[in-house]
């Protein structure tokens, strides 16, 4: 019998098994659900950006009709900067759910703003998202143990083992014909909703070709996992229940136990500070400058800002002075400094090592290639936070000129103030 006679049989046997057509109804619909979800909550993103553009501009365009120098309107209007989803985004929503994607800074001392984020949900976060990259990484292994793990036991158990063997010419063909049927069927249940996510998004093909090779790959490597344990000597004594728990066993190891293990591991090996040490020192040393002779702040700042030396030589050392104030906020950022580019650090540390010890766990391995091709993953969230800072720095090249060279306010310059824009 040739390889293709198998491969028609083991098709119409497929769809003569009620079990089987069930887990792949049951994939199929999770992977709808996740890619609806994934999309609903882009599109979401998407519009919430679009909203708080148009209110921010508008709000802006209100402040500074009521303004009448830089210093206050600098003070007073605020500025929209965020991550756009990529079309990408609804297969994984990734560190978009931890790391904020979007702020509203003032000319103000930074890193506090930085680290003042919305406050999610704590029981959502803990349970984390259900998205395309889970059902393909965490969930995908079980069905292929599912549908995988009893081929020869069962028929073992049914007493047809050696008839099938003897009228299948080389057990090699039937097994494999019947696990390349089953694993193409479960591969299509899954990507099919995908594909058609990324066509409703709009996603670059390279994009969704990736995704789509990765999750492939993934399924590969737990299918040959399962059908060279079924081959194994050991295998042939066991019971389907018992194959079952030895391959359970396995997925528990490498996609709870390893992430575990190693999140320990990592928050162990890498002292990081956090979010609230930063806003806490900076409000600190913002207040603190209130009370400080104002040769101490301009000695600080004029370290970073030598250029405006001659126009800061006559600060009052008593009474408001916009220059002073804006002084002393970024001297601000720079007591912060050590300890915001430590906790940078500390998280691009940790999520280096994260992707180390995802070698030892392939889910995990796999959600990471995902939301890298969705650009959702840390290194995303880290690009955006830059961003930010590059942008206050442009806002701070734009007033500090107008605030020290003592220029007339005009609202016609302020239509010069630069945009946001992040890729």
């Amino acid at each position: 019998m040739s390889y293709l006679a198998h491969i028609k049989r083991e098709t119409r046997f497929l769809f003569k098994q009620r079990y089987v057509l069930a887990i792949l109804s049951i994939v199929f619909s999770l992977s709808v659900f996740a890619v609806w979800s994934g999309i609903l909550e882009s599109q979401a993103q998407s519009k919430t950006i679009e909203r708080l553009i148009e209110k921010d501009a508008q709000e802006r365009a209100h402040i500074l009709t009521k303004k009448s120098d830089y210093g206050s309107a600098g003070y007073y209007s605020f500025h929209l900067t965020y991550s756009e989803p990529s079309s990408a985004a609804f297969a994984a929503i990734g560190q978009r759910d931890i790391h904020p994607w979007k702020h509203r800074i003032r000319l103000l001392a930074l890193e506090g703003q930085i680290y003042e984020t919305d406050a999610a949900n704590p029981e959502l976060s803990f349970v984390g998202r259900f998205d395309f990259a889970f059902l393909a990484s965490v969930l995908l292994p079980l069905f292929v143990i599912l549908l995988l793990h009893d081929m020869r036991a069962a028929e073992r158990s049914s007493g047809r083992y050696d008839l099938l063997i003897s009228t299948a010419g080389t057990w090699k063909h039937l097994w494999l014909a019947r696990a390349l049927v089953l694993t193409s069927a479960l591969m299509l249940a899954l990507i099919l909703p995908l594909l058609a996510g990324a066509l409703w998004s709009q996603t670059p093909i390279k994009l969704t070709a990736s995704m789509a090779l990765v999750v492939i790959g993934h399924l590969v490597f737990w299918s040959l996992m399962v059908l060279w344990y079924t081959a194994s000597s050991f295998a042939q004594k066991q019971t389907s229940a018992q194959i079952a728990s030895v391959l359970l066993s396995a997925w528990l190891a490498v996609t709870v136990l390893v992430p575990v293990a190693s999140d320990m591991a990592i928050n162990h090996m890498i002292d990081s500070p956090n979010g609230g040490d930063i806003v806490l020192t900076q409000r600190e040393a913002v207040n603190d400058a209130w009370d400080l002779p104002a040769k101490e702040t301009w000695d600080v700042f004029l370290t970073d800002y030598p250029q405006w030396r001659e126009l800061a030589t006559k600060p009052p050392e008593k009474g408001f002075n916009w220059k002073w104030y804006y002084a002393f906020q970024h001297v601000g950022d720079l007591k912060t400094h050590e300890l915001s580019q430590g906790f940078r650090d500390a998280k691009i540390a940790k999520d280096t090592l994260a992707g180390r010890f995802a070698l030892l766990s392939p889910p995990m391995f796999t959600q990471r290639l995902i939301a890298s091709i969705a650009q959702t993953d840390t290194q995303a969230a880290v690009a955006y936070e830059q961003s930010v800072r590059d942008y206050h720095q442009t806002m701070r090249h734009f007033y500090y000129p107008r605030l020290f060279g003592e220029a007339e306010f005009d609202q016609q310059e302020m239509a010069k103030l630069p945009e946001f824009s992040h890729l």
